[in-house]
């Protein structure tokens, strides 16, 4: 099975000592072959990858417990910001549409308590054959 059809994976990005920081994330594939997911703009993966754009990605649970047997797959990741990020927004909600609908509203909750920065944020990554 591709690793774009799995549910869940594990991302695992990398600090500037290079020490991994695995994280379980869904994603989605896109019409040119490569995947993605969405995050917040000012999270640790996306400080990351701005810093190193190698991550690895292995099929995982929720709780990011590898699957056993399961292959790491390598790839390149690029930050996407507003517009561009978009594309990656709607193979997410395709893939995902019941759980994106539950989550934007414990979205619109958190909102409420702290101040966020909006803008629209996605990760792009190429898998490497």
């Amino acid at each position: 099975m591709p690793v774009t059809d799995e549910t869940y994976l594990l991302l695992t990005t990398f600090r500037k000592s290079g020490e991994g920081v695995p994280t379980a994330i869904w994603i989605a594939a896109l019409p040119d072959g490569s995947c993605g997911f969405t995050t917040e703009v000012n999270s640790g993966k996306v400080k990351r990858i701005r810093n190193n754009p190698a991550v690895t990605l292995q099929p995982c649970d929720v709780r990011g417990r590898v699957k056993e047997g399961s292959v790491v797959t390598h790839a390149t990741a690029e930050v996407l910001l507003g517009e561009d990020a978009k594309e990656v927004r709607a193979a997410i909600v395709r893939k995902h549409s019941v759980m994106t609908k539950f989550l934007a509203l414990g979205d619109v909750v958190r909102r409420l308590f702290r101040k966020a920065d909006t803008t629209e944020c996605a990760i792009r990554m190429v898998l490497q054959p």
